[in-house]
């Protein structure tokens, strides 16, 4: 981590030297819907039952008017670089403040997952509240300041000028102080945890819509969910935040420059071996298992690069069998990649990107010819950054569009019932389960209850 700290005033002279050769970029965002967006049913008004078919594309330029407003950056984030560092060394403890309800579920490999409710109280909500349902990134939580710029507003009560939903952050393996306690941890492609956390949620909640918000990497593991659900999707509309999309372009793009080496995937891949280290113990509990095979060598990487510390770890703790594990990290990355299923997805999903993210240098904007699909890139913003000039601090741009997002798909849209194809039930040993897919179930065991969401864990970079 040092490494990266003494890498940072590079990262700072690059960017001025950016903004010296380009100067400050145009800040219309592209906005892309297909040929013929799909038709769907919405309310008229709030509260009302009258409903009017209309094309999704008239309904997001009607409803998310933020969407297509200008990004304007802070005058000292004013491109990419400065705007992702600050992602990682700003101090966002004073704002956005979240605690959450802990619950932890044991999963059908002996795995444990750590889902965070919010509003930690929600007694009094009713039982059809829509549900947002967030995959964080690399190595973060529900701690992280993207999240909680969100979530501080989508939990707000109405008559506090929020949306009065739920939320729960299905946090990663091993993540924000979540046990590990088989030998696996998680990646960019590996959907069945997030699947899992599905079961549980809707099976709680029976009668909310479930709405996915995914960040970096949480956002391609819900893109692939999606995708991979099709029109069975429990989750009825997404919205991916700075998505990596093809994973093995995307990685060259970082190893081509020396910030995007040096700084960015030596940041991400030392997030990661500084996450295997603190699980060391519990990720070798099998001195047969590959995955305790291949910790030695990932531990004793010195300085990693992201794609060294795949290449040597996630291709082979990453997932389960028989997909896992990989031969190499580019096997890896071309099967975890999203850009290529964005055509499958079957509910109403938003994706905003950034043109000048020097970590996500690929973005494809066709989104797969997809009626349902509205991708949007801005000119600036970095990755997962977006800040402006606020009312007296930081804001983000993202925050206003994203809920405007959730509110339409949550409230507006009349999402056609159907008949569920996956009955969940609780078999004899307690396990719940979804039928057609036996090796999947979940159950929670003791533990969790309130969570502070507004720090972080010590020897992670946040923001990542």
């Amino acid at each position: 981590m040092g490494s990266l700290f003494s890498l940072v005033g590079l990262g700072f002279m690059g960017a001025l030297f950016s903004i010296a050769s380009h100067g400050l970029p145009d800040k219309t965002p592209l906005i892309h819907f297909a040929p013929k967006p799909a038709l769907l049913s919405a309310r008229k008004s709030k509260d009302s039952d009258e409903t009017e078919e209309i094309s999704f594309r008239t309904l997001v330029e009607s409803r998310c008017p933020s969407l297509f407003t200008q990004f304007h950056p802070i005058w000292w984030l004013s491109n990419g670089h400065f705007q992702t560092i600050y992602c990682v060394l700003g101090d966002f403890s004073k704002r956005d403040k979240m605690w959450y309800n802990r619950t932890y579920l044991r999963l059908g490999d002996g795995g444990t997952l750590g889902l965070d409710f919010a509003p930690a109280d929600d007694t009094e909500l009713r039982d059809d509240t829509p549900i947002i349902i967030v995959k964080h990134g690399l190595t973060g939580g529900s701690y992280e300041p993207y999240v909680r710029a969100v979530l501080s507003h989508a939990c707000a009560p109405a008559e506090k000028g929020g949306l009065g939903f739920r939320a729960v952050v299905v946090n990663f393996r091993g993540c924000a102080g979540v046990p590990i306690t088989s030998p696996q941890l998680y990646s960019a492609g590996h959907t069945d945890d997030l699947r899992q956390a599905v079961f549980y949620i809707a099976h709680k909640y029976p009668n909310a819509p479930l709405l996915g918000l995914g960040f970096s990497l949480g956002a391609n593991v819900l893109t692939r969910y999606l995708a991979e659900e099709g029109s069975s999707s429990r989750i009825i509309s997404g919205c991916a935040l700075a998505c990596p999309w093809d994973l093995e372009q995307n990685n060259l793009g970082l190893l081509r420059t020396f910030l995007g080496k040096h700084v960015y995937s030596k940041g991400m891949g030392g997030n990661l071996q500084n996450l295997l280290r603190r699980h060391e113990k519990a990720l070798q509990s099998d001195p047969e298992h590959r995955v305790t095979k291949a910790m030695p060598s990932a531990l004793a990487l010195r300085n990693p690069t992201l794609e060294k510390f795949d290449d040597t770890f996630t291709r082979v703790a990453g997932g389960s069998a028989p997909t896992f594990p990989f031969a190499t990290a580019h096997d890896y990355y071309r099967w975890g990649s999203s850009h290529q299923v964005v055509q499958d997805i079957r509910v109403p999903f938003l994706a905003i990107n950034a043109a000048d993210d020097p970590v996500v240098r690929h973005v494809p904007m066709d989104g797969g010819g997809n009626g349902l699909v509205v991708m949007e890139l801005t000119p600036s913003g970095g990755h997962l950054g977006w800040f402006q000039a606020g009312d007296g601090f930081v804001d983000r741009w993202t925050t206003k569009p994203v809920l405007e997002w959730l509110k339409l798909t949550g409230e507006d849209i009349v999402h056609r019932t159907k008949e569920p194809t996956r009955r969940l039930y609780i078999d004899d040993e307690g396990w719940l389960r979804e039928e057609g897919t036996p090796l999947l179930g979940c159950k929670k065991v003791e533990g969790g209850g309130m969570f502070n969401g507004n720090g972080g864990e010590e020897g992670m970079l946040q923001g990542l």
